[in-house]
C-alpha cells in the first residue's frame, strides 16, 4: 500500500547519503576500534544528519555497518531498505565494490561507465571525503574497498528504470545532493534525461515518450523500438523535449491518452492531472461541434466528434513539441490512443 503523508511533508535520504554514513560508521570501527551508536556526515550542500545504525558486524580485516534508508514521505521504492557498506584494507586509494542488491552498468551514456558499480560519482566523493577524513585522523593510508549492499535490491530494481537503462543485478546508490524532497519531479526528470543520455550513446536515431502503459506498448510495437529507446516521459512531456533540445535525437514519437495529448495539444508541458487541464471549448472550437464544450472528458469529446477531433489533437500536440524543441534538430510524431490501446490518429 502505498503512503499517504497529511501535514507538511518530510523529506529524506538518498542511497548514497546512507551509504556514505554506513561507511563512515564501518571505518570508525575498523580503525577506532569501537563503533559508535549513530553516526554523522556532512552533506554537499552542508546539512549535517545523523543517522541509526541498523547493523553491525566485522571481521578479520573488515568491518560493516547498515543503514535503514528513510525517504520521507516521498514514494521512493527503496524507503526501508538496509543500505550497507563494508570495508576492508586495499591498495591504490578507494576501489568501489557491488555487494547484493546493487547492479553494474552495462550501457554507455550513465555517469558511470560499463562495468562499473551502480554507485553514482556524487555519493563515491561523499565516500572518499569519509576516508580521507578519518584516514587523517587515525593517522592510515586512504586505501579502502567499499562494498555497498542493499539486501533484496534485485527485486526492488524490477520495480526502477535500471533495467532499462542497462542496470543490471540490482539498483543504483543515487543522490547529488543526499537529500530527498518528497514527490518532487526532479528524480523522474533525471531518469528522463539519463535515459536520453544512454540513447544517445547506443547512436540511436528514434526514442520514444509515451504517458503511461498502454501507451507505450502500442508505440513501441507500432515503431519497433527496442526497450532503451523507450523513455519515461509520463507526465513530464516539457521535461523531455528540453532535454531533447540541448540533445537530440533525430526522431522522437509522443504517445499517450487522448485525455493528455489533448492537454499537450492544448500547449501544456506538465500533463499531470493536478497542473493541466483540458479547454473544452476549445475542443468544441477545433471539433466545429458545441457540444463538445460540455463534455466530461476528451475521450467523451472523441465520441461526440469522431475521428476530426482526434487528429486535429494529434496535429497541435506535435505542433507543441516542436515549439518546445525551438529549431532543435528533432523530427517529432505523435501517436493518440484510447483507454485500450487502440491508436485514433497519427500525426507527423
Amino acid at each position: 500500500m502505498s503512503r499517504k503523508p497529511t501535514g507538511e511533508l518530510r523529506r529524506g535520504w538518498t542511497t548514497g547519503a546512507c551509504a556514505t554514513a554506513a561507511t563512515r560508521a564501518a571505518l570508525t570501527r575498523l580503525w577506532g576500534g569501537s563503533w559508535p551508536d549513530r553516526v554523522g556526515i556532512v552533506l554537499p550542500r552542508g546539512e549535517t544528519p545523523v543517522f541509526n545504525l541498523a547493523h553491525r558486524a566485522e571481521g578479520t580485516g573488515w568491518a560493516e555497518a547498515g543503514i535503514v534508508k528513510d525517504a520521507g514521505d516521498d514514494p521512493d521504492v527503496t524507503h526501508g531498505a538496509l543500505i550497507v557498506a563494508r570495508v576492508a584494507a586495499s591498495s591504490g586509494g578507494v576501489t568501489f565494490r557491488a555487494g547484493d542488491g546493487v547492479g553494474h552498468v552495462t550501457r554507455a551514456g550513465l555517469p558511470i561507465p560499463p562495468g562499473e558499480p551502480a554507485i553514482n560519482p556524487v555519493p563515491r566523493q561523499m565516500m572518499e571525503e569519509v576516508v580521507a577524513d578519518l584516514a587523517s585522523e587515525h593517522g592510515r593510508m586512504p586505501d579502502v574497498e567499499i562494498t555497498v549492499s542493499v539486501p533484496g535490491g534485485a527485486a526492488l530494481a524490477e520495480k526502477t528504470w535500471n533495467p532499462r537503462l542497462g542496470i543490471e543485478g540490482g539498483l543504483s546508490i543515487l543522490g547529488t545532493t543526499g537529500i530527498v524532497r518528497p514527490f518532487s519531479c526532479a528524480a523522474w526528470i533525471a531518469s528522463i534525461h539519463r535515459g536520453v543520455d544512454v540513447a544517445r550513446a547506443a547512436d540511436l536515431a528514434h526514442v520514444a515518450g509515451c504517458t503511461g502503459a498502454t501507451s507505450e506498448r502500442v508505440v513501441q510495437q507500432l515503431c519497433g523500438l527496442p526497450d532503451h529507446a523507450m523513455l519515461d516521459m509520463g507526465d513530464f512531456a516539457a521535461g523531455m523535449l528540453k532535454y531533447l533540445r540541448r540533445h537530440p535525437i533525430a526522431r522522437v514519437t509522443i504517445g499517450g491518452g487522448i485525455g493528455k495529448m489533448a492537454k499537450l495539444a492544448q500547449g501544456a508541458g506538465d500533463l499531470h492531472s493536478g497542473r493541466s487541464q483540458v479547454d473544452f471549448a476549445g475542443l468544441a472550437d477545433w471539433a466545429g461541434d458545441c457540444r463538445v464544450a460540455d463534455a466530461n472528458t476528451a475521450l467523451e469529446a472523441y465520441e461526440i466528434a469522431g475521428k476530426t477531433l482526434a487528429e486535429r489533437i494529434a496535429l497541435e500536440a506535435r505542433i507543441t513539441a516542436l515549439r518546445i524543441l525551438d529549431g532543435a534538430p528533432v523530427a517529432v510524431g505523435t501517436v493518440v490512443i484510447d483507454r485500450a490501446g487502440n491508436i485514433l490518429a497519427r500525426a507527423g
